[in-house]
């Protein structure tokens, strides 16, 4: 396992404007970019959320994921985000996890947010993913995810040990409940012994809301890394020390002690 240099990019969205969204990451990533190995985006970052997925879902062979790939291949990063993707009938909103060489994981959303309508036309994902990225197992999720302790957490056994070592969190997470945001960003990077990355868009959607970002990078103790200013645009380049959580969970390994279970 190597320090792994990570660049989230906290940015206000275009209303269901793809092809602006695109240009606009990019310029940013340009910008920013300083051999970095993992590139983070929010979540539903060509449209903004929530959309109708009917006029503007893509097929997983779109221009977005396309777009994903070219990034990936120029930067020589692995880059993600999620996407509204058809399938068959079925819309999902789908995290890419794209790699340099253009092959890619994907995740759906697993708690789609009912409050916010999104229930209506999006199914929930069944199915938890876990990636590797120069020896971290990595453990990507969306926004309402983030509410749902058990579907977050961390397992341990003794000849695979931690079963991630970072979890990451791509968001459209309004500014009215900034502080659950950040609390519960904190409290799953100490319940599971993990650092944690958060990334949330700013501005002001279609419907009035406001995102004020509040993006954060944590260790496993819980102590901010990194965080995103409040309404503002801005990309957090941080660096994740291997040797910091090694060290942590050799002279204090919870994970041991934790309760087994499964998920229905």
């Amino acid at each position: 396992m190597q320090d792994l240099k990570i660049l989230g990019i906290q940015a206000d969205l275009f209303w269901c404007n793809p092809t602006k969204n695109r240009l606009e990451f990019e310029r940013r990533i340009e910008n920013s970019f300083d051999s970095h190995h993992l590139i983070i985006l929010p979540e539903t970052f060509t449209t903004g959320f929530p959309v109708d997925p009917i006029t503007n879902s893509e097929k997983i062979d779109g221009p977005t994921v396309r777009w994903m790939q070219q990034m990936a291949k120029k930067f020589n990063s692995v880059i993600t985000g999620t996407v509204l993707i058809k399938t068959n009938n079925k819309f999902a909103n789908t995290l890419i996890w794209m790699c340099p060489d253009g092959s890619f994981n994907t995740y759906e959303k697993r708690h789609v947010f009912s409050m916010g309508g999104e229930h209506k036309n999006i199914t929930p994902g069944t199915d938890k993913l876990i990636v590797e990225l120069m020896g971290w197992k990595i453990r990507p999720m969306i926004c309402y995810d983030l509410r749902f302790p058990v579907w977050s957490k961390n397992t341990y056994d003794e000849n695979t040990l931690f079963e991630y070592d970072i979890s990451i969190y791509v968001a459209n997470w309004p500014a009215v409940r900034s502080y659950p945001w950040k609390t519960l960003l904190i409290a799953r990077a100490i319940e599971n012994q993990s650092y944690i990355i958060g990334i949330n868009r700013v501005g002001t959607d279609y419907f009035r809301n406001n995102y004020s970002g509040n993006s954060l990078v944590v260790d496993p103790r819980g102590e901010i890394l990194s965080q995103g200013p409040d309404n503002m645009d801005t990309q957090l380049s941080t660096t994740l020390d291997a040797e910091r959580l090694i060290s942590l969970r050799k002279k204090f390994n919870v994970g041991q002690d934790w309760d087994n279970f499964t998920i229905n």
